[in-house]
């Protein structure tokens, strides 16, 4: 089973921006679909952003206009570029990769995004 790692995370204040970074720990191949979902305390695991393997991208309402997923050369690499950040934005994201979309495919262990009001 592959790990996906996820960086980046921190602390933030309203309005600031973060990238997150996530790579797996071995290749990994057929690959359709990565993204970021997030969990905060009390909330179930939102998805945030997604993209495909020809760059198609899909955002929550939430984050639209101020996340920009993309992909990086590494292989199967992405970021999340987060501006304009709310304190609603405060939870652990995490990476996620997918061969089908309704498989659970691989996660990483999460990073914490704190925004302060």
């Amino acid at each position: 089973q592959v790990q996906l790692v996820e960086s980046g995370g921190g602390l933030v204040q309203t309005g600031g921006s973060q990238r997150l970074s996530c790579a797996p720990s071995r290749n990994l191949f057929g690959i359709t679909i990565m993204g970021w979902y997030r969990q905060a305390p009390g909330k179930q695991r939102e998805m945030v952003a997604t993209i495909t393997s020809d760059e198609r991208t899909n955002y929550a309402d939430s984050v639209k206009g101020r996340f920009t997923i993309s992909r990086g050369n590494a292989k199967n690499t992405i970021y999340l570029q987060m501006n304009s950040l709310k304190p609603e934005d405060t939870a652990v994201y995490y990476c996620n990769a997918r061969r089908l979309p309704f498989e659970a495919g691989a996660w990483g262990q999460g990073t914490q995004v704190t925004v302060s009001s």
